[in-house]
């Protein structure tokens, strides 16, 4: 399956970190069975090893999801593949351990692109460091994969020198951006319209704060803006967002999120 761009069509359905719901996170199996699923993004993490080469896996350290501990940067990719990425999954509360033992091993960005040709990636750079960007623009543009990639990071710096370096990536707003943001909608001072294409990725609320509102959503498409919410898994919070008018919706449990897009027919690729 192929697209002609990450927004086009408007992409409904996110798998966080893959089908992490039967599968360990940020691997190719969970990533391949969301591909299989039909869902419209993939979202994943990477990391720069020690030896320069990007990897996927989100927590900086090792000791949640495999038999390694230490860091992922303090790690060469070779010494990262002796870890197993399967070892503490499990859907009973630890009392199976079904991938454990299975050669389930962290993969490079590079091989989780050419294993989902066609799939569109939302990609969070978690290494602060100006050296995971530019690993990044030339990852990316080796696998010709800039239409179906959007660069996401919690750090502004990365963001920013990927802007300047790659004009051409979309990115998405990190939480230094969506505050001023939220703040201009809630006391009516946005601008009539944004400059650039602004993706947003954000909670229903921070704190106390409600971020995801019906005004929010209204104010931000009427900029041309996109909303995704992030980490949704009930099927009711679900629906109400959908019904509220969000872009898209991310979720740890991908079948789900899609049963629910279609039987709200939410997923008709306009371009058809």
């Amino acid at each position: 399956m192929s697209h002609h761009s990450f927004l086009e069509p408007m992409p409904r359905v996110i798998a966080h970190r893959g089908d992490s719901r039967n599968y360990p996170e940020n691997t190719l199996p969970a990533f391949e069975s969301a591909v299989r699923m039909g869902i419209d993004v993939v979202e994943t993490d990477i990391h720069l090893t020690k030896d320069g080469v990007l990897v996927i896996w989100h927590d900086p350290t090792l000791e949640r999801n495999t038999d390694g501990r230490g860091r992922i940067e303090d790690h060469t990719l070779e010494e990262l593949r002796r870890f197993d990425a399967g070892y503490t999954f499990t859907q009973d509360g630890g009392r199976t351990f079904p991938f454990r033992g299975k050669g389930v091993r962290i993969c490079t960005l590079a091989e989780a692109l050419e294993h989902c040709p066609g799939q569109r990636f939302n990609i969070d750079l978690k290494t602060k460091c100006p050296e995971i960007v530019d690993e990044f623009i030339k990852v990316i543009r080796e696998h010709d994969a800039v239409d179906r990639v959007v660069g996401a990071s919690f750090h502004l710096s990365n963001l920013k020198r990927l802007r300047r370096l790659a004009p051409d990536f979309l990115t998405s707003v990190t939480t230094a951006e969506v505050v001023p943001l939220l703040f201009r909608q809630k006391t009516h001072t946005l601008p009539k319209a944004f400059k650039r294409k602004i993706i947003f990725q954000i909670p229903m609320a921070a704190g106390p704060v409600k971020v995801v509102t019906p005004a929010f959503v209204k104010a931000m498409h009427q900029r041309g803006a996109v909303v995704m919410v992030w980490t949704i898994n009930d099927e009711e919070t679900m629906r109400r967002l959908f019904a509220m008018g969000v872009d898209s919706v991310m979720t740890d449990d991908p079948a789900l999120v899609i049963k629910v897009a279609d039987e709200m027919n939410i997923r008709k690729d306009p371009l058809k």
